[in-house]
This record gives structure tokens, C-alpha cells and sequence, in this order.
């Protein structure tokens, strides 16, 4: 498999979702074949499309050889390592691993969507992702997402 980078989307709103954060950071750097290459900073936001306490995000790059498929299984078995539980869509949740980019592949599967379909929609992905990656965060969509609430709290 060729080594490649993907970009993987952190959140928690359950329990110490710092802590959780930091582990999953950590976590990731562990699986095979795979290292970590940068991580932003932890942002708090605003529940989108979900309920419960304020989220806290951070997007973490990894240069992997992992297949998406496997490292999208990786994700979840973290996930589940720290209690996620998936009661009903958008429920909080104590770690959500999300791909959101892997170089400029397209993947769309009933499991896998890469490009993440929504990304450009929330600003807890973009000002993390544009942090350590800004070329792939043009300008204008930052500006669409401006007046989602969203601050940087800490290095991860």
C-alpha cells in the first residue's frame, strides 16, 4: 500500500474530553504502519447537528499505509476503546474518529465517505484543519463558517 496522508477529525462532548483527546492522539500515533505527523491545538464549539455539553475538537495528520477500510475500523476500535456508544445519530459521545481526508483520494461507499461529506460545514474541523493544513482549507470556506461558535483552548 502506498504511504499516504490522512487527516482524521477528533471530538468528544462526554466526560474529560480533553484527556480523551489527548489519548486518541496518542492512540493513533500507535497503530500500525502508521505515524502521526502534526495535530492542532484543542478547539471547544457548539453541538452541531447534535445535543448535549460544548464538543471538543482537534484534527490530527498521519502518514499511514494503512487501506482506508482498515484504517476507518482502527478509528472505530479507539472509539470504542473509550466508551463510544452510538445510541441514536449525533448523540454525545465520550470520542468521535472521523477521516477526513486521505491525499486527494475520492472514496464513496456505503461505510466510507472521503472526502468527509460535511466538513465544509463546521467550524470544528476547518480552523483545526487549517491549522496544520492550510492549503487544503480554502478561504471561502472558513468565511461560510464564521459565525459558528468556536474557540482554541489549548495545545493538544
Amino acid at each position: 500500500m502506498p504511504n499516504r496522508t490522512a487527516y482524521i477529525g477528533l471530538g468528544a462532548n462526554l466526560g474529560d474530553a480533553p484527556a480523551a483527546l489527548r489519548a486518541a492522539v496518542q492512540a493513533l500515533a500507535a497503530l500500525p504502519s502508521t505515524q502521526r505527523l502534526q495535530c492542532s491545538a484543542l478547539y471547544r464549539s457548539a453541538p452541531v447537528d447534535a445535543t448535549g455539553p460544548d464538543f471538543y475538537n482537534a484534527v490530527a495528520a498521519l502518514r499511514t499505509t494503512l487501506p482506508p477500510q482498515e484504517l476507518l475500523a482502527a478509528l472505530q476500535s479507539i472509539e470504542a476503546a473509550a466508551g463510544r456508544e452510538r445510541p441514536y445519530r449525533n448523540a454525545p459521545r465520550t470520542l468521535d474518529l472521523d477521516i477526513l481526508l486521505i491525499d486527494n483520494l475520492s472514496i464513496d461507499t456505503p461505510a466510507l465517505t472521503v472526502p468527509h461529506p460535511r466538513m465544509r460545514e463546521r467550524a470544528f474541523v476547518l480552523l483545526p484543519l487549517a491549522e496544520i493544513a492550510p492549503a487544503r482549507v480554502p478561504a471561502e470556506w472558513l468565511q461560510a463558517v464564521r459565525n459558528q461558535r468556536i474557540e482554541r483552548v489549548e495545545s493538544a
